[in-house]
């Protein structure tokens, strides 16, 4: 009986000692943005904190309870963050200030994130650019302000991003870098097309939110928006490339939180106001733009898939439906590209491959330039270059081709022509561009 009250007298010892102990602040990571940067503390586990900030100089201060840094800072490079330098020390005897030094004001945001596959207990500090204002209002100019035709918009969105990697295949590869480095080749390919400019919605190694995402587009004025991901499954078997587009439960489920935000259903719907309607009309207006932006995004995600085809085998031969919230935009038709498996080792490692990675760009470049050739946004370049062509008698596509300095290829795709065999009165689509 002696034994097992001294045992337990341990056990309470060591758990009293082990509550008491401070926790440990083991790592610094940083992921600087273009109008946010994020710095996570790793954690021996979770910190009660307090955050705010102080002007004249611009800082944020963030007191931890209980809290200790052993090793000092690990060498963070600053050059492209809000943040000019990190200054520590303890407080209150086992307390711990931390003093983030400012180049300008900022919005900070703080929260804590429980251990995953990855890391263990997180403290996250956002800090969001102060002098950013929101997406304007998305209403497309037909035209640029001086009456010219203007470019067909395409924002390209990797998924995840710094402190998210998104999955991660079986020699280590994270979805995060693989799907920046095939964002990257697009965006080259959109760029280098006459009619068209890319908008990254994400640069670099770091997060961006879901919600974010939409609203950069949507200040972008974006024509289409192309989320691009490597998807995974437990059973490394599984392979393909899938495509999809927003289903219409998540289409019904967004336009409930629209209207129910006075700040969206302010906002331009498809170029038409909602602020003046009464629920009822508001919500059909927004029901007619969403079902448009639906079947468009279905359009292009079907010209996708189908050149995704040429690149390798195909997860599902149809186009796939879901709820995903970087499709939701109700103005702007969007798709989302699963590239590859990248769960599976063989998928995993044509992901890393640079020349797959551009075949993969490649396909998403021609289902989206297929897609616009047939559906010339008004006022852009490529509906004012459309020219038609109207077959007359003794006529091949080659010598059509030709007359327009466009390829049969081009040409083909245009018309959705499965041979080339013409009939007189026939009226070809010529398109514009660098066909």
């Amino acid at each position: 009986m002696r034994i097992t009250a001294a045992l337990l007298l341990l056990i309470l010892t060591t758990a009293l000692c082990q509550a008491a102990a401070p926790v440990e602040i083991k790592g610094v990571r940083m992921w600087p943005a273009p109008d946010s940067t994020r710095l996570v503390f790793d954690l021996t586990g979770p910190v009660e904190h307090t955050l705010f900030s102080l002007r004249h100089p611009d800082r944020i201060v963030i007191d931890l309870q209980k809290t200790e840094l052993k090793g000092g800072l690990p060498k963070l490079d600053y050059a492209d963050s809000f943040i000019k330098r990190i200054r520590y020390a303890p407080r209150h005897g086992d307390d711990l200030r931390v003093v983030l030094d400012l180049r300008h004001a900022v919005r900070p945001k703080s929260f804590l994130l429980k251990p995953n596959r990855e890391y263990g207990n997180r403290l996250v500090i956002d800090l969001d650019d102060a002098s950013s204002k929101p997406a304007p209002k998305t209403e497309r100019s037909v035209t640029e302000a001086n009456g010219r035709p203007r470019d067909v918009v395409v924002a390209i969105d990797p998924g995840h991003g710094g402190e998210d990697p998104g999955a991660t295949g079986p020699h280590g590869t994270h979805e995060k870098n693989v799907v920046l480095a095939i964002g990257k080749r697009l965006a080259e390919l959109v760029r280098k097309t006459p009619g068209m400019r890319p908008v990254m919605i994400r640069k670099g190694d770091y997060y961006i939110g879901l919600r974010q995402r939409i609203e950069k587009a949507r200040k972008a004025r974006a024509d289409l928006f192309v989320s691009i991901h490597a998807d995974s499954f437990p059973d490394r078997r599984a392979r393909g490339s899938s495509v999809y587009t927003l289903s219409t439960s998540g289409a019904s489920s967004e336009a409930a939180r629209w209207l129910a935000d006075k700040e969206n259903s302010s906002d331009l719907i498809g170029g038409v106001s909602l602020d003046d309607k009464d629920d009822v009309l508001a919500r059909v207006l927004l029901d007619l733009s969403q079902n448009a932006t639906i079947e468009a995004s279905h359009q292009v995600a079907a010209d996708v898939l189908h050149d995704l085809r040429r690149v390798g085998p195909l997860h599902k031969r149809h186009v796939e439906r879901a709820a995903f919230v970087v499709l939701k935009s109700p103005d702007i038709p969007s798709i989302l590209v699963e590239t590859a498996f990248i769960s599976n080792p063989r998928e995993e490692r044509k992901l890393r491959n640079h020349r797959h990675q551009e075949k993969i760009a490649q396909a998403i470049m021609r289902g989206i330039r297929d897609y616009f050739r047939r559906n010339p946004p008004p006022g852009t370049v490529l509906a004012v270059h459309e020219r038609k062509h109207v077959i007359t008698r003794g006529e091949t596509l080659t010598a059509i081709a030709h007359q327009y300095q466009v390829s049969l290829d081009a040409l083909r795709h245009t018309n959705d022509l499965h041979s080339d065999t013409l009939r007189v009165g026939d009226v070809l689509r010529i398109p514009g561009g660098n066909s």
